[in-house]
């Protein structure tokens, strides 16, 4: 009888669209196939076939790794984000800062038994 093996983590699981491909996948494909074909149709004349071919393989080269690339189930784009976003828009140092509200008490308890002091003071000069 046959039987089908279900892994026990179904998120892992991407839904094919056709070809056995995601859909981000088709897309990125897709792309590539725009940019390269045309480029190298437009190319060969002016440059040679293997010229040309290695112009469209270049342009295309980024389209396929954005289709393929996936670290700790993130795409590209993601993991782009997040190391752009580490290393340039937030601060690399974040200190640890709180308010010491125990600091804030005794400073005022100093202030109030210093304005103490000085009536007192004041007080005693007058007698």
């Amino acid at each position: 009888m046959p039987y089908v093996n279900v892994p026990n983590d179904l998120s892992k699981i991407k839904t094919k669209m056709a070809f056995n491909l995601t859909k981000r996948q088709l897309l990125c494909f897709g792309g590539a196939a725009i940019i390269g074909v045309p480029t190298y149709l437009l190319a060969r004349h002016a440059i040679g076939n293997g010229a040309a071919m290695l112009a469209m393989i270049a342009l295309m080269l980024p389209f396929f790794f954005m289709a393929m690339y996936e670290r700790d189930g993130l795409p590209f784009e993601k993991v782009a984000r997040n190391i752009i976003r580490a290393l340039f828009i937030r601060p690399g140092r974040r200190p640890y800062k709180t308010e010491n509200f125990y600091a804030i008490l005794t400073r005022e308890e100093n202030a109030l038994d210093t304005g103490k002091k000085d009536e007192n003071a004041a007080q005693k000069r007058q007698a």
